[in-house]
Parts: structure tokens; sequence; C-alpha cells
């Protein structure tokens, strides 16, 4: 399917990205589509696990588009978001001219550093034509990174070039559509996130999590999903050192239905809690008592009113 009808309007957006298996809000489709429309890049900040980077691999699904993604982390560089120079075939061939007799150094210099010899790396790629249109480019937890990469992020996001010393400026033929997201372990200059479209990703409610996992998980039973979600949405309620995220409901629907689990039990729970919390402390405050406590809330809330 072509971007055309996947963006043709703010419905066909939701309608695509929920063939696709990912359900979203329309506040969520209106800021795709307005990103796609007006070809900037859109800004996604909220906890870790709540659909951020999927959205990314949706589009990209729905589109035929490629994906390229930086994965961000602290001490990333230009050089390692955007190219390098393939050192050893630089050498190689730098050995094999000396080997050859030759003597025309300008001529071998810009030999080396040509296109040959250069590594695209994620953004270089995502600038560069693609037969099946323009990329998703996903820029994943930009947080994790440090200010002097923001800032150089600017010129990219800005006017979607970079300049490379020895070849000169590359501008993407096409704007790619950008993805851009935060976990929100640190906040984000301002000055980046003007060049953006924003939108903050929260928890789904108990319905749009319940349709979420039907499609992600469609083999489990319709009683088990339910009470699934249910203590998914109470435990978000407790003071944890990490909320699970939709991810981690989908993972635990997973370990489940693997386990043959028909409906909760404080059992099952207490042997299944790593695939939902991933911190030992959380763990240990679910241990005993309160993980019926809990399953007997999400029950509770479960009965009709």
């Amino acid at each position: 399917m072509g971007a055309e009808r996947a963006f043709s309007s703010i419905d066909a957006v939701q309608q695509h990205l929920g063939e696709s298996g990912y359900v979203c809000g329309r506040a969520l489709a209106t800021v795709v589509f307005l990103a796609a429309r007006l070809g900037r890049p859109l800004f996604l900040e909220g906890e870790a696990g709540v659909g951020k980077t999927e959205i990314a691999k949706a589009l990209a699904a729905v589109t035929g588009r490629r994906l390229i993604r930086l994965q961000c982390y602290e001490g990333l560089d230009a050089a390692s978001a955007v190219y390098e120079w393939n050192f050893a075939a630089q050498m190689i061939a730098i050995r094999t001219a000396e080997a050859a007799g030759a003597t025309d150094r300008k001529a071998l210099q810009a030999e080396l550093f040509s296109e040959d010899y250069l590594i695209a790396r994620p953004l270089l790629r995502a600038m560069q034509p693609d037969a099946n249109g323009a990329p998703i480019l996903l820029i994943d937890e930009l947080d994790r990174t440090d200010e002097p990469f923001e800032a150089f992020l600017l010129e990219a996001l800005s006017d979607f070039q970079v300049t490379i010393p020895e070849l000169g400026t590359i501008k993407a033929p096409e704007v790619p559509l950008v993805i851009v997201t935060s976990n929100r372990t640190r906040e984000v200059h301002d000055a980046l996130k003007r060049r953006c479209l924003y939108h903050w990703v929260d928890y789904p409610d108990f319905d749009r999590e319940l349709e979420i996992l039907h499609a992600r998980v469609p083999e489990a039973a319709e009683t088990l999903s339910r009470e699934v979600v249910a203590f998914v949405q109470a435990l978000r309620t407790e003071d944890l050192f990490k909320k699970p995220g939709v991810a981690e409901t989908i993972d635990w629907a997973n370990c489940l239905l693997a386990l043959d689990v028909v409906t909760l039990s404080p059992e099952a729970i207490a042997d299944t809690l790593g695939a939902i919390l991933k911190y030992q402390d959380d763990i240990a405050r679910l241990q005993g008592s309160e993980a019926k406590r809990l399953l007997d809330q999400a029950r509770a809330s479960l009965e009709p009113r």
C-alpha cells in the first residue's frame, strides 16, 4: 500500500494502522497525518513500553517504505549517526596503489574519499534516494543522548540535509517521515522540539488496551484477556519503580498462553511476574497477599455495574 492511501485522511491513518496491528486513538492518528502531510518530524514522548517505537514499525508496514532506525545512546556522535569512512578498505587501496607504483596522490585521495568507501549510517541513509519513496526514520530514545548531539540534529531536522566535508552537503530528495521518541529521562531542548509536532503517548484506558491485546494476541481467550488487562491497569495504580507498559501486557499474555493458563490465579501471577515487572523491588511488593488483593480488585472492576 502506498503512503498516499495510508495518509489520505485521519480516518485512513487510524484504519490502516489498526489493520497492521497498531491500535491508536484519533489524537495520535491526527498528529501522524499532519506530520506526513506537512513534512514535519513527529516527537513522541511517554513512558517506556507505551508504543512509541512500534508506531514507526507500523507506518513502515502500511506504507511499504523502508524503516531506518537510529538507536540513541549516551555518547552518540555525528560520525556514528551519519557516516564513517571504510578505513580498512582505504588502507588496502593505498597498499595496492603503492605496489602498482601509482604516483598521482591527488587522484588516489579523490578515490579514497569517494562514495565507494563511504559507510552510510542511519541519518545519511534516510536522505538518499529510494525507489519505494522517502523512508520512515526512527530516532529512538533521543533523551539518552547529550545536548551536543541534539544541536547537531537541528540542521538535519530543519533542512533534511547533512554535510560531509570530503563530499559536500547532501540533501534529501524527498522529506522522510521522522519519528523521534523520548522516555523523558531528561528534558529535550526546546529548539529541537519546536521543529517537531508533539504528542504525549499515555497508557491506554481499559477498552483500548483490550483492543490492542486482541490485535496482538488474538489467540488469547476473552476471559483471560480481560483479566490480564484489568490486572495490569490495577497494577499501574500502585507505587512502583517502573509501571508496566503495553509491551509488558502483550508479553505477559503470551507467557500465560505458553503455560496454558485459562484464568488468572495468585500462583500464575507469582510464576510470571518477570514478564510484567522488571525490578526486584517491584516484584517483592507483589509477593504473597498483594497479588491476590490486586487480582480481586481487577475482577471487581470487570463486574457489571
